[in-house]
């Protein structure tokens, strides 16, 4: 019983913990796609001699909001 009563603890508290790393992994992920978008936008942007700084704040925003993110970055840049 007391073995059965630590599996259960256990799962518990991996279900309670779950969600949150669930959400971290898909910022991490998200960031990531925000960072390769901004390189794209670079490259593209180096004929136009046009560049977005790349780090973790410019990568999680787009991260987090996607192409709009970027857009927002390209409005930024140009005021």
């Amino acid at each position: 019983m007391i073995i059965l009563g630590c599996v259960v603890g256990l799962w518990i508290v991996g279900k309670i913990f779950s969600i949150p790393l669930k959400a971290i992994f898909k910022l991490i992920a998200n960031s990531v796609l925000g960072g390769i978008l901004i390189f794209i936008i670079n490259l593209i942007g180096g004929a136009f001699n046009f560049h977005i700084g790349l780090n973790v704040g410019t990568s999680i925003l787009v991260g987090i909001l996607g192409i709009p993110g970027a857009i927002l970055l390209i409005i930024l840049k140009y005021l």
